[in-house]
């Protein structure tokens, strides 16, 4: 489920779960481990890419809810994705997203965990790559310490807007909003991920390392579990209306 390259001091971690980069347990606790054997084998920078057209489609949403009333179950399933979450916004190196496709939800969240976020711009310009935090939609409630991530990059009146409506944004539109950095051509995200994280590199390392520790702290802080409040979220996983609208997205994707 996890692809690994790795040139010139950058590894690239490659989300490899078909079809579009669901994420189930597995795949989150893959990232995890990933993610810490890069560090301690020496990586001086990472990139989080995906697959072509769709970086993450968020949580694997039938997998959660074949789990029905199983709380134990449901808290694990989400601790694996929260882990990951932290495991990204913590990682001393910095960690660029090469969001080559669609990022809604989860693939949104860990996307703003990374310390830089180049876009992939759809070869059809009406059908536009989309990224955001679209829980409000399925029924979910954004905890929050996601919301502060949201206005960390684009302010506290404009992620109010966008996570209220669970809205997708086109890329166009997120890179004028911050919520990504660059746009490029589909075949450049990770060549440009790459540059991005060479111009750090050329930095006295320390120096630079420490300046982002004091700099991301907010980014940190946000993904605690004080932050996050799990159990509660899983209390209104269980309401009716949000089984109803999640059992609605399965359907569709079914489709």
């Amino acid at each position: 489920m996890i692809q690994t390259h790795s040139a010139d001091g950058i590894v690239e971690i490659q989300l490899a779960r078909a079809p579009v980069n669901a994420l189930n347990p597995e795949l989150c606790n893959q990232l995890t481990a990933a993610i810490g054997k890069a560090v301690a084998d020496g990586a001086q920078g990472l990139i989080l890419s995906g697959s072509p057209k769709v970086f993450s489609a968020g949580l694997d949403v039938p997998y959660l809810v074949s789990l029905g009333n199983d709380r134990d179950a449901l808290m694990a399933a989400w601790e694996s994705f929260f882990l990951a979450a932290r495991t990204l916004a913590e990682c001393p190196v910095p960690v660029v997203a090469a969001i080559g496709g669609h990022a809604p939800a989860g693939g949104c969240v860990l996307a703003l965990c990374c310390d830089y976020r180049v876009m992939a711009r759809s070869e059809d310009p009406a059908k536009p790559f989309r990224i955001g935090l679209n829980e409000t939609q399925v029924g979910l409630v954004v905890p929050v310490g996601i919301l502060r991530l949201m206005q960390r990059v684009v302010g506290i009146y404009q992620a109010e807007r966008l996570v209220v409506a669970g809205e997708m944004v086109a890329a166009d539109r997120a890179e004028r909003l911050g919520l990504v950095d660059e746009l490029v051509d589909i075949d450049e995200v990770v060549t440009r991920s790459r540059e991005w994280l060479g111009s750090l590199l050329a930095l006295p390392q320390r120096v630079m390392r420490q300046t982002r520790a004091i700099a991301r702290a907010d980014v940190v802080a946000a993904l605690q579990p004080e932050q996050i409040q799990l159990p509660r979220f899983i209390d209104a996983w269980s309401d009716p209306a949000t089984q109803a609208a999640l059992q609605a997205l399965v359907a569709r994707l079914g489709k």
